[in-house]
């Protein structure tokens, strides 16, 4: 039988053209009482949505229905939109044919699954400036935190000393990809070689590379690699691991249920449960087919648009980084030195000035979104940062250079001359005083 499927590559403008984000006109209100173009620089923290990504939402919405084992059209439509997406992530990534393609919620998701198939006994090496996402999931005696590395060198080399001492048995290394809090891209495929050398697997967590630049598994011969959907401008709640089938086939589903099941039969007192293979074992309730789609589009739309977004990044970080020197008191943190290669986020302190209040101020007076504290990687930024809050600026598709200039001279007014507007510390977060900005009508 032949399916109408929705398609997942559809290109509206030209392939020169960067790739457009949904609420790139977006307007915002101030507490001075006047609307601003919003100037985005919190997409680290989650990216907007593609408009090619709302565009194949709006058009799968229609033939919505539950996956697998439906008669409708619908559901056999769905059933293949959700399957062909397997296909599409596996691409972005240059993923090995016999690697699983498992969906999960987010990166968090994913690596909690990863953690919880592990082989007993299995040695997990990290490094303590990894994300939480990353840093939490693993528990148990033969768990190695490994210290802040100063360079891409000691990385390895520490790395290679913890390795020849773990336990004899299965080993996993894992690593970022990119840091969400200095953007520095880590030494990935060093990292593997010397995984490798040692018999130990390596899981790569893609979440801030992957909407920046190529992430080839391939090439940097990693075995496992998860990413957020939100991060790569598809917003709809998916995520994925992908890696080799053999340590998730042998581990129990990470949740029970429906899908996980391949036959319950009852005897009396107990039920026998035969679990189905990977990718389902791990996929139990009904599975996300819009995020799915959603996030395969977007994987579908980053993988042809990389030299126009890697350029446009590339100029647009080196214009924050220049302007933020001119702020007096900017500190930027950094694991691996100033001139250390680097995606579009940049993050920082400013001496004598509260991050919260900065950030707080730089919303209410300016319409400017950046994002401070700790970024859900509170060893890394504590360290780097001597015990203080930062801020983050981070940048993607939906910057542009009069963004970048608005936040160099908001933070530079801020910090010369102060605010215009007071300010209170309210359930632990700054606020300003008399807040009378509208909310959006569908909040009210």
């Amino acid at each position: 039988m032949t399916i109408a499927v929705p398609a997942t590559t559809t290109v509206a403008r030209p392939e020169q053209a960067l790739p457009r984000v949904v609420g790139s006109s977006l307007r915002v209100p101030l507490v001075t009482g006047e609307r601003v173009e919003y100037a985005n620089l919190d997409h680290a923290a989650s990216a907007p949505c593609l408009e090619q990504v709302r565009d194949a939402v709006d058009e799968v919405l229609p033939w919505y229905a539950s996956v697998h084992r439906g008669a409708g059209f619908a559901s056999q439509v769905s059933t293949r939109v959700y399957e062909q997406a397997r296909a599409a992530v596996r691409r972005f990534l240059n993923a090995r044919g016999t690697d699983a393609v498992v969906f999960a919620r987010n990166t968090t998701d994913a690596l909690n699954l990863l953690a919880r198939s592990l082989p007993r006994h299995t040695a997990v090496l990290l490094f303590d400036t990894e994300h939480h996402a990353a840093l939490l999931p693993w528990r148990g005696p033969n768990v190695r935190r490994l210290r802040t590395p100063s360079s891409p060198a000691q990385a390895v080399l520490e790395l290679d000393r913890a390795l020849g001492a773990a336990p004899v048995g299965p080993r996993l290394v894992v690593v970022t990809g990119a840091s969400n809090v200095t953007g520095e891209v880590w030494p990935v495929a060093e990292l593997a070689r010397l995984a490798r050398r040692h018999g130990a697997r390596i899981a790569l967590d893609a979440a801030q590379l992957a909407p920046h630049r190529p992430v080839d598994v391939r090439a940097l011969d990693v075995d496992y690699t998860v990413l957020s959907g939100h991060k790569v401008y598809a917003p709809f709640g998916a995520g994925v691991l992908v890696g080799r089938s053999d340590w998730l086939q042998a581990a129990e589903p990470y949740l029970v249920g429906g899908g996980a099941t391949a036959r319950v039969t009852d005897h009396g007192d107990r039920l026998g449960v035969a679990w189905s293979a990977v990718p389902e074992r791990h996929e139990a309730g009904t599975p996300n087919v819009v995020g799915v789609h959603a996030l395969a589009v977007a994987c579908d739309v980053l993988g042809r648009h990389w030299e126009q977004t890697t350029a446009h990044e590339r100029a647009l970080l080196a214009r924050l980084r220049e302007g933020l020197k001119t702020v007096p008191g900017v500190h930027e943190l950094t694991l691996f030195g100033s001139d250390h290669d680097r995606v579009g986020v940049v993050s920082f302190t400013v001496g004598g000035q509260d991050a919260g209040y900065l950030a707080a101020a730089l919303s209410a007076e300016h319409g400017i979104g950046v994002r401070d504290g700790a970024f859900c990687a509170h060893v890394a930024v504590h360290r780097l940062a001597h015990g203080d809050r930062a801020l983050r600026a981070s940048i993607g598709l939906g910057t542009t250079e009069a963004h970048v200039d608005r936040f160099v001279a908001a933070l530079r007014s801020l910090v010369v001359e102060g605010s215009r507007w007071e300010y209170e510390v309210r359930d632990g977060r700054w606020a300003p005083l008399d807040d009378q900005r509208a909310l959006p009508p569908f909040l009210r």
